[in-house]
Formats: C-alpha cells, structure tokens, sequence
C-alpha cells in the first residue's frame, strides 16, 4: 500500500526552525519528484500550493520566492524520505503542509499521491 507520512510540524517562534519529514512505504521515493505544498489560510476550497520540490532525476530544486534563502528540501533515498528544513519563520508561513509524489520523475503536472499533513504555526 502506497503512503506518504508527513512529521515534524508544530510550534514555532518566530524566527524559530522546524524540519519536516515526509517517509513514504510501498514505493520507492527515489524514482519520483516530490514537493512539498502548502494550505493558504482562508481558502480551504483550494489546492495547496507547491512551495518547494526536488526532482528524482538530479535531485534538483526549487522554490516559491517566499521560501527562498530559508526553506531547504532534501531526500535521503536510503530512508525514503524527504525533509524540508524551514529556517528564519515567520507567522505567515502558519499552515498546514504537505508532502506529494508527482507522477514523474520532474517536479511539476499531476500529484499522483498525497500525504496526511502536518500543521506549522508560528506565534510568540
């Protein structure tokens, strides 16, 4: 059975750090990109937005403008698992996130799975 299994949000201050972890079992990660996406607050109707992905083919990057400098995604094929290092936060980056296997092996088109989710807030 395919999953994808998001740990690591929480509580944060701001300017405060967290690392995300999105383990997936069934599968191996390392064939597929994966992105992390978020939930903007105030539209629950709508799909989260990608605001980070790492390809499978040279485990390239990118990332929304918003992210960064502070936000650092990774894979560690050994664990199955990708991470997102989230430095420097601030409270607009609250949300809940997510974790998505895209159907290929480059970041961008369909999401073909999605993990649970995992809330970030960020408040003093």
């Amino acid at each position: 059975q395919v999953q994808l299994a998001e740990t690591g949000g929480g509580l944060a201050q701001p300017g405060g750090s967290l690392r995300l972890s999105c383990a997936a079992s069934g599968f191996s990660l390392d064939r597929y990109a994966v992105g992390w996406f978020r939930q903007a607050p105030g539209n629950p109707g709508k799909e989260p937005e990608e605001i980070s992905c790492i390809s499978a083919s040279e485990g390239s990057t990118r990332y929304v403008d918003s992210v960064k400098g502070r936000f650092t995604i990774s894979r560690d094929n050994a664990k199955n698992t990708v991470y997102l290092e989230m430095n420097s936060l601030k409270p607009e980056d609250s949300a809940p996130y997510y974790c998505g296997l895209y159907v290929h092996r480059d970041c961008g088109g369909e999401v073909h799975y999605w993990g649970q989710g995992t809330q970030v807030t960020v408040s003093s």
